[in-house]
Order: structure tokens, then sequence, then C-alpha cells
């Protein structure tokens, strides 16, 4: 992640990933950010999943580079 600019720390709650170049509205870092998470998909059949804050699913946790790439993307500024 940084070698995409992206910040990243490890909490007991899971994954912050922070991009310090666009501007963010809900913690206290000022920039755009998430925590992501990793927890079982049902609909796939258990497998480990990674999850947005707000519960949507980014990718399975054996697709690392699938799931930066759409953390890069939303955290990016463009839109999602």
């Amino acid at each position: 992640m940084s070698a995409h600019r992206l910040a990243v720390e490890l909490t007991s709650r899971g994954l912050r990933v922070t991009n310090p170049d666009v501007p963010g509205c809900c913690d206290e870092s000022g920039s755009a950010s998430d925590l992501i998470t990793c927890r079982a998909r049902g609909e796939d059949f258990g497998n480990a999943w990674f999850w947005t804050s707000w519960g949507e699913p980014i990718a399975r946790a054996d697709r690392i580079v699938d799931a930066a790439v759409v953390v890069r993307g939303y955290l990016s500024g463009s839109g999602r």
C-alpha cells in the first residue's frame, strides 16, 4: 500500500488504510481512510474475505493484490 502513497496502521479492530492526499470527513486524520477487516463470507462457503468498514466485500483474503487495487481506487478521491 505504501507504494501507492497510502498509509497503513494495524489496529486491534483491523487495518486502517489512509490516503493523506485526499481529504476525508469522518476520522481524526482529516484524510480519506477506511478500516479493513477480514472475516468469513457465507455466500462464498465461509471463505475469508476483506471487508470495508461499511460492510461491503472487497476481495477474497487470498487475493491481496485485488484487494489493494479496490481500496486504492475508492480512497483515490475520484468517486466510487
